[in-house]
């Protein structure tokens, strides 16, 4: 049997797998991307952790029939190079070119992160039989993938379409990575997490000190999720919203980014189908102030 490879580059890990002919992950593994590295040594990770993924599986090289990378930002999927992240340090980089040099002979495809997301989950996660649908990627930035009509919505000027984390929700507001100020992702990201908690710690100190504290709202009112989402099931009505924590909490707590976006989980796999619903209840909050306390907090210290 002949297999995929995936290997998805994110801002805190780099996380790839072994996919069968059924869209299994058969077995995968993830590494700190260290992304203050040059790019060179971090692509050097990404073709470090593919053969370490096949030799744990016990295949070779080989076996591997195609390797797709999903990296944030802006993608020519012609050429292979990355030509703009914000979040890392690629600018015009040919990362297929060089990753190719470790799996000579095999077929490569790049893709924004995010596109990359919202097509998986349509061939075989939450929005699977659906025909159209809207990826929200939380993270270390926060990303958007769109599929209509059962195929990636992704062509656009520049390859840039479904940038939904930098839709601005805030004239004016917090500086975003990408250069502009008030952004979805400068508020909602877990990066933009971290940093207004540890802004808030001095302010609202007795939030980590008690499991339940109103002022857990005032916290988790700045990073405000639900208006962007909202908007984009508006934008695009006829769509399923798919939301992958990633990196922004526990696997545990999933359920509460969700709450805290005004939205109630139909699928509780990684990612979820999602629709709007009724405000967040104190009981909820209280979840979410543990969420700041045990999960968030050790980062911003």
């Amino acid at each position: 049997m002949n297999y995929q490879f995936g290997v998805d580059l994110g801002g805190t890990n780099i996380a790839a797998g072994i996919v069968d002919s059924e869209y299994r992950i058969v077995h995968k593994a993830s590494v700190p991307t260290e992304a203050q590295r040059p790019a060179e040594q971090i692509a050097a990770s990404m073709a470090a952790l593919c053969h370490q993924i096949c030799k744990e599986f016990g295949i070779g090289v080989e076996d591997i029939d195609s390797v797709g990378i999903a990296s944030p930002g802006i993608c020519d999927h012609d050429t292979g190079v990355v030509v703009y992240t914000n979040n890392l340090p690629f600018h015009q980089f040919e990362i297929c070119d060089l990753i190719k040099k470790d799996f000579p002979a095999k077929a490569f495809y790049i893709e924004n992160d995010a596109n990359a997301a919202a097509w998986g989950e349509a061939i075989a996660g939450a929005a699977k039989g659906t025909t159209n649908s809207v990826m929200i990627t939380l993270g270390t930035g926060v990303g958007g993938g769109v599929i209509i009509d059962k195929h990636i919505f992704d062509r656009g000027v520049n390859a840039a379409v479904a940038e939904l984390g930098h839709m601005v929700i805030h004239v004016g507001g917090r500086q975003c990575s990408c250069g502009r100020r008030g952004c979805w992702e400068a508020y909602s990201s877990a990066t933009a997490l971290i940093r207004m908690t540890t802004e808030k710690i001095a302010e609202y100190e007795e939030v980590f000190r008690e499991e339940s504290d109103q002022k857990a709202k005032d916290i988790l009112s700045l990073a405000i999720p639900g208006l962007p989402t909202q908007n984009s099931i508006n934008i695009l009505q006829d769509s399923d919203i798919c939301v992958s924590a990633g990196s922004a909490c526990a696997k545990g707590h999933r359920s509460h980014v969700l709450t805290a976006m005004n939205l109630r989980p139909e699928v509780m796999d990684g990612s979820f189908r999602v629709s709007l619903c009724r405000d967040t209840t104190q009981e909820e909050l209280d979840a979410l102030a543990n969420v700041i306390k045990n999960d968030i907090l050790p980062r911003a210290r």
